[in-house]
């Protein structure tokens, strides 16, 4: 009748938690890549999906995969697509007929009627059928059929909608009020397939539309679905008198059974020697069939099949056994794998003896040795006991407490080696004593560094310490030396005050031995001699840094050991010691030159004042005739000079004074002989002041510019009493010191009126 299949299949790369990819077939991309598929009759890539059928009438499609799929080692599959069923219909039967997914091992090659939903008579495996046409009524309906056997029933008949072969097959009632096939939007299906552990031929199918559960139960196989275990996965529809236009996409099928590593182990076994059978761990096989083995459930097989039901202690007899390996998916997406063998071939056991070489570190006397590094046994989970002597083993006392580092000279033990299966052997370990790294002590000395000299620059590298090739790491302590810790980052360039160093020389074979370097600063040698000098601006000197030195350079570029005709500067030399070199630096000074700070002169009297320079100062009035004294008597009046020097006997200061013409007596009375005090003359130095003081010491006369310097023996123009009067005067000569003079003496004023 008027059955229509559209189906867009998809076989997609499996890839599960933690576990290995599967073989994969695919149907994906845009258009779809139809690579390892065949297409039947009407079906087409249309985009990202595989139409079966157009919406016209005697369609007929199939899809399906090249090569067939044999499920004798899977107990479960799993289908997932996403359909779509709509078009126009025809005017007497509507949309029709449906489609099929098969796993068959005689799929349609050709046409098919409607009503067979693309499937033909006489079609062996197993079918699920999405039926939109009832082809009782001619209605329309939305029914899953499912036949596990062989499309012939009613006789010659190819509609499953019919068949009711009994545990072969289900229907489900009529969809359409609440899951319809029909519409523009897809439907999600999900088909799981389990195979019954104990009968084959009954698989549990589990169907799923838009996540609601239509069917979940066995079916039993019958006709020539018994013992199938080759066959086809595709999908077929046909349309009949009917159309509709069928879409199917995102479709996946899952068929691939647990990948393994590899199918055969065959560990070493032995016979226990009281027994003459042993035992073994099968589970510790489990990472050698697979990477991730809690990811799966492993199961066990004996001799003819007999389910082993403690794995992990199975008693094995003589003889070669062969046990079976079963690894399953507990996801229930992949199928299981029956491939695996242990084949356990029990043969006598014999330890091996070894040798074990150790460090006799820093000469300590022995090595350190890790026993359990002896290669005595090939065999996997091997025990080894150590013993200093075979009558230790033999009486099982004192085994060897600490085997991982076991100090020893070069000596034999006995290791008793037991296997898992409790098979035991005796092996001489022997330890040998690699070749000793022969060091020795060495001295390193460096020249104080300038900027600190209580430390030196030291060259760790150019310590000889041995002769023999090996591996120098460098460490400031024994202790760090020993231990590996805080190795020198760079020994070629180590700065340190008078200590130690140490070397760790290691060979090839990872031994060693420690060298102590003893590091000496040699300290800066100068010149006791040189010191800094003092000498008058004028003057020039010798420095002479003494002999003793291997050679000297100076600033000056001389390499004597003294330079002369040095004046006023900062001078060095480097002088050199044995291999060390140190700068000496010195500096020749001026004298301070001293100053005349003040010059009194009272009548002919002249008092010089000094400060600065370095006492005791030389006092003169001609720069010939010197004294200690800085008081000069009887001096004539007018300018003179005056001279002073200190210690250092440098060119004399010079100040030029005045010692002004004395008048002792005016008679302010008019007739031009002495009627004023005038210092006019003075007028010309620096802050001339000329004052008068009467007996009582106040001021009465203040002589400056306005007066030209002069007294007329009046005050407010009133004449004063005859008497006696004070006067001072004081300047500041016209030199570059501006030398302070003060001139202070008496007057008798004599008025007559």
């Amino acid at each position: 009748m008027k059955k229509q299949l559209l189906l867009n299949f998809f076989i997609i790369f499996l890839c599960f938690s933690g576990r290995f990819s599967a073989q994969t077939y695919q149907l994906t991309g845009s258009p779809v890549n139809t690579t390892g598929w065949d297409l039947v009759s009407n079906a087409s890539v249309s985009g990202d999906f595989v139409q079966l059928t157009q919406d016209v009438t005697n369609q007929f499609g199939v899809v399906k995969l090249s090569t067939p799929i044999n499920l004798k080692y899977c107990d479960k599959w799993k289908v997932e697509f996403d359909f779509r069923i709509d078009g126009n219909g025809t005017a007497t039967y509507g949309r029709g007929d449906g489609f099929t997914f098969w796993y068959l091992s005689n799929p349609p090659t050709g046409f098919t009627g409607g009503g067979g939903l693309g499937i033909p008579s006489n079609a062996n495996g197993l079918m699920v059928g999405f039926d939109i046409f009832n082809n009782s009524t001619e209605g329309q309906m939305s029914k899953v059929h499912v036949l596990y056997g062989t499309n012939n029933l009613p006789v010659g008949n190819n509609n499953i909608e019919y068949n009711n072969t009994p545990g072969s097959t289900f229907h489900t009632a009529d969809l359409n009020p609440t899951q319809p096939f029909v519409g523009s939007n897809y439907r999600h299906v999900i088909v799981n397939g389990t195979i019954d552990p104990v009968n084959p031929n009954i698989w549990n199918i589990k169907i799923q539309l838009d996540g609601v559960v239509l069917a979940d139960q066995p079916f039993t196989a019958s006709g020539g679905a018994v013992g199938m275990t080759t066959g086809f996965f595709g999908f077929s529809a046909a349309t009949g008198g009917a159309s509709a236009r069928h879409s199917i996409k995102n479709a996946k099928i899952y068929i691939d059974k647990v990948p393994i590593l590899t199918n055969t182990i065959t560990p070493f076994v032995c016979s226990n020697p009281a027994t003459g059978s042993g035992t073994v761990n099968l589970t510790s096989f489990q990472n050698q069939f697979v990477t991730n083995p809690a990811n799966y459930v492993f199961t066990y097989l004996g001799p003819g099949g007999t389910p082993i039901t403690n794995p992990a202690n199975y008693v094995y007899p003589s003889g070669t056994t062969t046990i079976t390996v079963v690894v399953k998916d507990p996801s229930s997406t992949l199928c299981d794998n029956g491939d695996g063998k242990i084949i356990l071939t029990p043969t006598p056991f014999a330890a091996t003896d070894a040798t074990l070489t150790g460090c006799n570190n820093d000469n300590a006397g022995g090595a350190v040795f890790n026993l359990t590094n002896a290669a005595v046994s090939s065999v996997p989970g091997s025990t080894s006991v150590f013993y200093n002597s075979m009558y230790d083993l033999n009486n099982n006392l004192s085994p060897i407490a600490n085997p991982s580092a076991f100090f020893s000279p070069a000596a034999t033990i006995y290791a008793k080696v037991t296997t898992p299966q409790g098979c035991t052997d005796v092996a001489d370990v022997t330890l040998t004593i690699a070749p000793v790294v022969v060091v020795q002590n060495a001295t390193l000395r460096s020249c104080a560094i300038a900027t600190n000299p209580s430390t030196g620059l030291f060259d760790l590298t150019t310590a000889l310490v041995t002769s023999q090739p090996g591996t120098k790491t460098y460490y400031p302590s024994l202790t760090d030396a020993q231990n590996g810790t805080n190795p020198i980052p760079m020994p070629a360039a180590y700065t340190s005050p008078n200590g130690t160093a140490f070397i760790k020389v290691t060979n090839t074979n990872g031994c060693y031995a420690i060298a102590k370097v003893t590091l000496i600063v040699i300290p800066q040698v100068f010149s006791t001699l040189l010191e800094d000098k003092i000498i008058c601006m004028e003057d020039t000197t010798t420095l002479d840094a003494g002999p003793g030195f291997t050679s000297y350079k100076w600033s000056t570029g001389a390499t004597s050991q003294s330079i002369s005709n040095v004046t006023v500067g900062t001078y060095w030399v480097d002088l050199k010691t044995g291999d060390c070199t140190v700068r000496q630096t010195i500096k020749v000074y001026a004298s301070e030159q001293p100053v005349i700070t003040g010059v009194d002169i009272a009548n002919t009297t002249v008092t010089i004042f000094a400060n600065g320079g370095t006492a005791p100062y030389k006092y003169s009035m001609d720069g010939i005739h010197w004294q200690d004294a800085n008081e000069f008597k009887n001096v004539p009046r007018g300018d003179s000079q005056v001279y002073l020097k200190d210690a250092y006997d440098c060119d004399p200061i010079t100040v030029t004074i005045v010692v002004p013409n004395l008048i002792n007596v005016i008679t302010p009375n008019g007739d031009g002989v002495n009627d004023v005090i005038d210092y006019s003359a003075l007028a010309g130095k620096k802050n001339m002041v000329f004052n008068v003081y009467d007996r009582y010491g106040a001021k009465i006369h203040e002589a400056d510019k306005s007066n030209r310097y002069k007294w007329d023996g009046t005050v407010g123009g009133r004449k004063m009493p005859t008497g006696n009067y004070w006067y001072s005067v004081s300047w500041n000569e016209n030199d570059k010191k501006n030398t302070p003079v003060k001139y202070s003496g008496w007057i008798l004023v004599k008025n007559r009126d």
